[in-house]
This record gives structure tokens, C-alpha cells and sequence, in this order.
């Protein structure tokens, strides 16, 4: 029996390469869209905080300039939730764009595994008749043989 060999193995392989390096960019790609998330969340904490400190300030005797330090803080934060929003939309695209790569990669890949199913089930095929045509020979070789006794 003949062992199946196909010609663009090398570029199945390299197919199913580029899809698991895909996946790996897009796992990558989602990992820094959480953690910007997760650092808008802990932005917003901050800013909860600071402003219950202030109305907790309020209450108690507090200089203005504590007051005015408290704000600036609350504003710094703000800015900071600003540019962590905008962080977060450029990691969504990323994440968008992974997303595209891996399906291009892996409709590729789906291609070229299909086009070797295809090659093996040729490579069967043949080799079903060839394995009938050496058993057909065999009984002809057997029916002549049993005629001539």
C-alpha cells in the first residue's frame, strides 16, 4: 500500500502557520482592548472617589485652595479618562482588524485543506483500483490456471 504524499503540504503548513500566528495577534489584540477597559474602570473609581472625598471635605471645614487641588485632580482625571477612551477605540479597530487578518487566514487555510482532501481522495480512489486491477489479475491468473488442468 502506497503512502498518500501531498505536493503543497509545505504550503498547508504554512497556512495553518499563518492562521495560528493570526489567532495569537488577535488573543494579543483583545488582551490590551481588556486591560485599557480595565483601566478605564479604575479611572472612573479614582474619580468616584475624589468627588465623594470632596463632598466629604464640604461638610468639614476645608480651605479653598484644598478645594481647588481636589478639582484640578478631578479635572487631571477626566483628561485622563478622555485619552483612555480614545485608547480604547484605537484597540477596538486593532481588535477589528486581527479579527479581518484571522478570517483571511483562515478562509486561506480552509482552501488549501479542502484542495488536499480533494488530492486524497484521488490518491484513494487510485489506489482502490489499482488494488481491484491486481485482484482482478490474480483471479484471471487463478480461472487460467484451473483451465489448463
Amino acid at each position: 500500500m502506497l503512502k498518500f504524499n501531498y505536493a503543497f503540504q509545505k504550503v498547508v503548513d504554512l497556512k495553518t502557520s499563518e492562521k495560528n500566528h493570526a489567532e495569537m495577534h488577535l488573543s494579543s489584540a483583545l488582551g490590551v482592548l481588556q486591560a485599557e477597559e480595565q483601566t478605564l474602570g479604575q479611572l472612573f473609581s479614582s474619580k468616584d472617589a475624589a468627588v465623594d472625598s470632596i463632598q466629604d471635605q464640604t461638610v468639614n471645614a476645608v480651605s479653598a485652595s484644598q478645594l481647588q487641588q481636589m478639582q484640578d485632580y478631578i479635572q487631571y482625571i477626566d483628561q485622563c479618562i478622555l485619552k483612555k477612551r480614545q485608547d480604547i477605540q484605537t484597540a477596538q479597530v486593532k481588535v477589528e482588524e486581527k479579527k479581518e487578518h484571522l478570517t483571511t487566514k483562515m478562509l486561506d487555510e480552509k482552501v488549501w485543506l479542502q484542495a488536499r482532501g480533494k488530492a486524497l481522495e484521488g490518491f484513494q480512489k487510485e489506489e482502490l483500483q489499482r488494488e481491484q486491477g491486481e485482484l482482478d489479475e490474480m483471479a484471471t491468473v487463478r480461472y487460467a490456471a484451473s483451465r489448463v488442468q
